[in-house]
C-alpha cells in the first residue's frame, strides 16, 4: 500500500480535522487505490509554505470519471458539480423506488 501526500488549504483541513468533510475531491494526475494511506498537508497559499500540520487517512473507496462520462460536458463546464457526502440512512430504509 502506498502513501500520497497533498497539500490542503487552511479551511479544508479544519473541516477535514473536525470531521465534517469525509470525501476529497482531486485531479486524477496521480495513482491512487483503496487501502493506500492520504496524507494531507496544510499549505498556507499567502506564506506559499507548508504548517506542519497534517492528517493522515486510509483509503476506503475511490472513484475516477471524465467529463464525459456523465453525457453532460456542457451543463458540468457551465454549472460545476456538486459533490454530496451521504449521511447515514433515514428511517433504516432504502426508498428503492420511490419518488425518483
Amino acid at each position: 500500500m502506498a502513501e500520497i501526500r497533498k497539500k490542503i488549504r487552511p479551511e479544508i483541513f479544519e473541516l477535514v480535522e473536525s470531521g465534517k468533510k469525509k470525501i476529497d475531491l482531486r485531479a486524477a494526475d496521480f495513482d491512487i487505490q483503496e487501502g493506500d494511506t492520504l496524507i494531507l498537508e496544510e499549505w498556507n497559499p499567502q506564506t506559499k509554505q507548508y504548517t506542519g500540520r497534517k492528517i493522515e487517512r486510509l483509503v476506503d473507496f475511490v472513484l475516477k470519471f471524465r467529463l464525459d462520462d456523465f453525457g453532460q460536458r456542457k451543463e458540468i463546464e457551465k454549472n460545476g458539480l456538486y459533490v454530496i457526502q451521504l449521511g447515514v440512512k433515514l428511517n433504516g430504509k432504502t426508498n428503492r423506488g420511490e419518488n425518483g
